[in-house]
């Protein structure tokens, strides 16, 4: 899962690609986004490796409250409560849960999927395109560590919403990760018993709970 880049594509004009700042684009996605209580996605999710002969689709969602998110795919449930992270797998009826340690986390994680991009990154901006009526202006990043596991990401950000619409990230083995946003949406009526781990009720249901630290 730390591998999922949360990769968040529109276009607009080439006026509008000219004048634009790409620095001053991104803080506009990252102001927005901070501006709602929370977010739900809905996404399509590819990985790609044309030396290994890859190519995988999935799809899945995310809900995001400030750090903590709930993220569904591939039939398993990753919770993070702003502590620990808890991942459910119903199929083998066990619960892996570890302390999430920042200092050691340098993937695109759920929590910051969104804003990943205000640290650590040149910027330059890169093609806009015209997808289904909506216009996209996609923002090349390129890593200032020149030993960063990732060689460079493409945002594409819809020019009217300022939301990100995809993201594709690739990394200096060629392996690409490219997640497209399928739907959008804030401020939902959620429960914060949401981002609660209630582990007397996976214990009652019979799960296995492996507690890393």
């Amino acid at each position: 899962m730390k591998n999922l880049v949360l990769l968040i594509i529109a276009t607009v004009t080439f006026g509008f690609a000219q004048a634009q700042d790409p620095k001053k684009l991104l803080n506009e996605v990252s102001a927005k986004v901070k501006s709602y209580d929370n977010i739900k996605i809905d996404f399509k999710y590819n990985l790609n490796n044309a030396k290994e002969g890859i190519n995988q689709d999935t799809r899945g969602d995310v809900t995001l409250n400030g750090d903590k998110y709930v993220l569904n795919m591939l039939g398993t449930t990753t919770m993070f409560d702003g502590k620990n992270i808890y991942t459910v797998v119903p199929e083998d009826e066990e619960v892996t849960i570890s302390r999430y340690n920042p200092a050691e986390d340098k993937q695109i994680t759920p929590s910051k999927m969104l804003t990943f991009y205000e640290k650590g990154y040149t910027y330059k901006m890169d093609i806009t395109q015209n997808i289904k009526g909506r216009k996209i202006q996609f923002v090349k990043l390129i890593p200032i560590d020149s030993n960063a596991e990732i060689k460079d990401i493409l945002l594409g950000i819809d020019a009217q919403t300022k939301h990100i619409y995809k993201l594709i990230q690739t990394d200096a083995n060629g392996t690409k990760y490219t997640l497209t946003v399928n739907s959008f949406k804030t401020n939902q009526p959620i429960s914060t018993a949401m981002f609660t781990f209630d582990e007397a009720k996976y214990k009652k249901d019979g799960y296995y709970i492996n507690k890393l630290d």
